[in-house]
């Protein structure tokens, strides 16, 4: 066959098929395509940039335990205001102006609680300095007993449930009347005094684990071996003089069981 036709017949026949549209050229064995996939190297995995630490679980704190071993180490009456005062779990204290300790005689014989401060004695740092306080001195006075009298057997030693000023003076709630019950019952262990009195409904609850000042009022208890007895708070007798006769009565019988 003569070679140039040969060549002009082949280039005839390869246009006659890319008109066609063909335009791989088929090999003269089956490629395995599939297999040509994965002979391919994989891709080396991005690595993603490091986030934030994870933020551990927080600890739940037993705020009564700390309190209880805070109050527990304080040997004398200033090293548990010390105690009380570096007391960092009560939010209470982040309100406050003034921590709250004690006023009056620690030797006395007659030891008051009473619920917390309010807006003066926060300015003060003393308790019983407002208008409730002013009236409490009245009424001790008329008995012959007072924050500053001379006399130990006559005298009073004042404090109260909680060493801060509650917000707008709302009532002590449950949780700060138990996180801060170790350091008042230390305290009376410190203090040894042989009355006490309990001024409202907060120290009934915190001491005695009861309300119903109406109740209560006037009638002896014991708070470990101390003999106690429940009184209305001034405050509340601003509110309702009438129930002056009641808290008369109640100074009476102190009165008699201290000269008894």
């Amino acid at each position: 066959m003569d070679s140039g036709n040969t060549y002009w017949n082949d280039r005839a026949l390869l246009e006659w098929q890319v008109e066609l549209g063909v335009t791989d050229a088929i090999l003269d064995a089956p490629v395995d395509r599939y297999a040509l996939e994965t002979a391919k190297p994989k891709p080396k995995p991005v690595e993603k940039p490091a986030g934030p630490p994870p933020v551990p679980e927080a600890v739940e704190v037993d705020a009564v335990a700390l309190a209880r071993a805070d109050a527990g180490a304080a040997m004398d009456l200033p090293a548990l205001a010390v105690a009380m005062q570096g007391f960092e779990q009560c939010e209470l204290k982040k309100g406050a102006r003034s921590f709250v300790f004690s006023d009056g005689q620690p030797a006395a014989r007659v030891m008051i609680v009473g619920e917390a401060p309010g807006r003066e004695e926060d300015r003060a740092g003393k308790p019983f300095v407002g208008r409730a306080g002013q009236l409490l001195d009245r009424m001790l006075d008329a008995v012959d007993l007072g924050r500053a009298h001379d006399d130990p057997s006559r005298a009073v030693y004042i404090t109260n449930v909680l060493p801060w000023r509650p917000p707008s003076n709302r009532t002590p709630d449950k949780a700060e009347i138990a996180m801060m019950l170790p350091f008042l019952e230390r305290h009376i262990a410190l203090a040894e005094p042989d009355v006490l009195v309990l001024m409202g409904n907060t120290p009934c609850q915190a001491l005695l684990g009861r309300t119903g000042i109406t109740r209560m009022r006037g009638s002896w208890v014991e708070v470990g071996k101390i003999p106690t007895l429940p009184m209305f708070h001034p405050a509340y007798l601003l509110r309702n003089p009438i129930a002056k006769r009641e808290a008369w009565a109640d100074l009476l019988e102190l009165n008699a069981r201290l000269r008894g």
